[in-house]
């Protein structure tokens, strides 16, 4: 590297050109695009000054400036006990001179210092001067020169310090660039009386960088992955490390390498690093998560652009992890696999399919999913996954019937939850068989059909044959005696059943109108039993339709009725109900009967429709009174049904608007026989209650006179007279 002496700035007005420096010795002193000035050979400078040229270039303008620069010699450091005189240079600055002007112009008449570098952590001897700061105007004036800024009067003071008379400004301890880079300092130049005499100045002071800070890496341990099979030229993960040193410069300038690999199959240099961005790839092919599932590399930061002999280095580890992709299809343990399933069974594992697969467990590359390819075409059948084990589980979904299938062959398939990679194809170990055999069990009989249907007139009498109702037992292929038969439910009880035969016959006569009757339905329920092991059993319902014979005569409804005295208004609205059903009901016809005379000499009865008529008086006037009134309804059944209702119909004083107005007088003459006879029996009931208190009280006198009979005469009441001073009634009498 080169020696770097000092640097040289440039400030323009507009503080926007771009500068490119120049030397005019350039095989002595080259100048930075930065300014620093660098010694390009070694050689011994003379005790005369030596003297240089430079030049600061507009880019775009090509308008040129030029400093000189004088360069002495520093006398070495003795020990001595007094500081020995050094000759400071001395840089005036600036001179312009145009490019196609002649003789050096002073442009201005200020002082002005140039940036001063100093390296940093310096030995010494300190103080140490750097430059002296002196004003054109102290050959005809007493000048003080004072600094100001953080470094000198400003924290952190006295860092930088100044002879006030001679101008001499120097650094009084080690420096450190990675705390402060760089001190703006600010030099005043006054009189002995305080007045200013030149306007204070910057004097910026640049900290060399030494290369005194290892790179550190930002983690100790990074973490990356990179899928199996990955190509030459994947991307896997970056590194970075940060250098504390001047990031511009060699001293902060990092470069990554690997150190090691582990490990090292299948090649020691599965990867490599960009040596400046710390980017990881993959450099060779052959990943495979099932032989190696993770690398190790040690990773190396060095500055001073990587230089092994002068740089700084560090270390990290990276650990890649290699990541699962389906490059491995579920193989089958075993080409056929055996089950059996008792028959009519649902939701029953049958049989476990076990596979193997080299992926990475519990991921979407390893889960399998199975299917079946065929020997199950009516989809009796399902396969499921067990999540932990990834077992396929044969399930039975639909009944089987031994009698029908004996033996499934199944033709079953796995495949992975996600796709195989490219180029990866299914071997004939991910398809296998499945036999399946069906185990004969005992079932229950049953009825055919079931329910049964018979329709039947009622009035059948007792004993009568109505059907027979038989079971099939659907057990071919086991020996059993045949089926017996019973009654399991027969509300009305009015069948039986053969037990051997189920010949069903009548024990009673069977009624349409039974209150056990729904809809014309009579219905009974049957067993019929094997005797297999174990027994089994079923149910067969038998549903009677009962068809309607005329057995039921009308009847008038209702029972009674009210109506006035006079001929108007005085009609009665009634009604025939029949328990039999059409055509065995209406239409109906009414009539009064002939005897007695009267009935037809007072009342005259009116058809209005099917089910309906209207009684009337036929006299002008009948006195309010009960009258039992026949009516003869006959149906219209073959042959017709019909009888004689009594009608009660209440005579009464009626208003102007039909209502009667004696109705508590004809109620009161006229009780019913119910009324009567609830009358009677509450009277008998009250005159046992009385006969038997007083049969109560006979006996219980006679308990009394017997107690007294057998008092002993010593206890005799009238000797234990006792004194009350009491007044009241004299003695009770019994």
């Amino acid at each position: 590297s080169f020696y770097v002496y000092f640097t040289v700035g440039f400030r323009s007005c507009d503080g926007n050109k771009k500068i490119h420096f120049g030397s005019s010795e350039p095989e002595d002193f080259r100048v930075g695009e930065d300014g620093v000035v660098y010694a390009e050979r070694s050689f011994q400078l003379s005790a005369e000054p030596t003297e240089f040229v430079v030049s600061a270039q507009d880019k775009e303008t090509q308008q040129e400036w030029q400093m000189r620069v004088k360069l002495t010699p520093e006398p070495a450091f003795t020990g001595s006990s007094e500081k020995d005189q050094r000759k400071i240079e001395e840089i005036i600055f600036p001179w312009q001179q145009y490019k196609h002007s002649s003789p050096l112009k002073r442009q201005k008449r200020d002082w002005v210092i140039p940036p001063i570098n100093l390296p940093e952590n310096s030995k010494g001897p300190f103080p140490q001067e750097l430059v002296r700061i002196r004003s054109d105007r102290d050959k005809s004036l007493s000048l003080r020169y004072s600094v100001t800024g953080p470094g000198a009067d400003q924290p952190p003071t006295g860092i930088f310090i100044i002879n006030p008379i001679s101008g001499q400004l120097s650094v009084t301890k080690p420096l450190d660039r990675e705390q402060i880079a760089s001190f703006h300092l600010r030099a005043h130049a006054v009189d002995v009386n305080g007045n200013q005499v030149e306007n204070p100045i910057d004097i910026v002071i640049n900290v060399i960088d030494m290369n005194d800070n290892r790179p550190e890496f930002l983690h100790q341990v990074w973490n990356g992955t990179v899928p199996e099979g990955s190509k030459p030229g994947t991307y896997v993960m970056t590194v970075t490390a940060i250098d504390a040193d001047d990031p511009n410069a060699q001293n902060g300038m990092l470069r990554y390498r690997i150190l090691s690999q582990a490990p090292s199959s299948p090649s020691p240099n599965m990867f490599t690093i960009n040596n400046e961005t710390g980017d990881i790839i993959t450099v060779a092919a052959g990943l495979d998560r099932e032989k190696v599932q993770q690398y190790t590399l040690i990773i190396q930061a060095t500055d001073m652009e990587g230089n092994p002999t002068y740089g700084l280095s560090n270390t990290a580890t990276a650990v890649i992890a290699v990541t699962d992709v389906n490059d491995n299809p579920p193989e089958f343990t075993a080409m056929t696999f055996y089950g059996e399933v008792p028959e009519n069974r649902m939701d029953v594992i049958v049989a476990n399919l076990t596979v193997t697969d080299k992926d990475q467990p519990h991921t979407p590359a390893w889960n399998a999913l199975y299917r079946m390819t065929g020997g199950d075409p009516t989809g009796r059948f399902t396969i499921l996954t067990d999540p932990n084990s990834n077992d396929g589980l044969v399930t039975v979904v639909k009944p089987i019937d031994f009698e029908t299938n004996r033996m499934f062959v199944l033709t079953v398939a796995a495949e992975n939850q996600v796709p195989l990679a490219k180029g990866i194809q299914h071997p004939p170990q991910s398809t296998a068989t499945v036999s399946i055999t069906v185990i004969d069990v005992n079932e229950s009989p049953y009825f055919v059909p079931n329910p049964k249907l018979v329709r039947q007139e009622e009035g059948l009498m007792a004993g009568s044959m109505l059907t027979t109702f038989t079971a099939q037992d659907p057990d071919r292929y086991m020996q059993q005696t045949s089926l017996r038969y019973s009654k399991l439910s027969d509300p009305a009880n009015w069948l039986k059943i053969d037990p051997v035969n189920g010949q069903i016959t009548t024990t009673a006569v069977l009624d349409r109108e039974s209150i056990y009757v729904q809809n014309n339905m009579y219905n009974a329920t049957f067993l019929a039993s094997d005797n297999g092991i174990p027994p089994m059993s079923g149910t067969g319902t038998l549903q009677i339709y009962l068809l309607d014979i005329n057995d039921n005569a009308p009847q008038v409804h209702p029972k009674e009725a009210t109506t006035c005295e006079t001929l108007q208004p005085n009609a009665i609205n009634i009604t025939a109900v029949d328990p039999d059903i059409d055509p065995n009901a209406g239409p109906f016809a009414f009539e009064l009967p002939d005897t007695p005379a009267s009935i037809k000499r007072n009342w005259t009865i009116v058809r209005i429709s099917g089910d309906h008529a209207q009684l009337s008086l036929r006299i002008r006037f009948l006195e309010a009174g009960i009258y039992d009134v026949p009516i003869v309804i006959t149906d219209s059944g073959n042959p017709h049904a019909s009888s004689t209702s009594l009608l009660k119909v209440k005579v009464c004083q009626c208003d102007l608007n039909g209502d009667c107005t004696d109705v508590d007088r004809i109620v009161g003459a006229g009780l019913g026989t119910g009324a009567i006879i609830a009358i009677l029996l509450c009277i008998i009931i009250l005159l046992i209650l009385v006969l038997m208190f007083v049969v109560w009280m006979k006996r219980r006198d006679k308990e009394r006179q017997a107690k007294q009979l057998l008092i002993d005469p010593e206890d005799d009441v009238r000797d234990n007279i006792l004194k009350y001073d009491e007044e009241g009634g004299g003695e009770e009498d019994q």
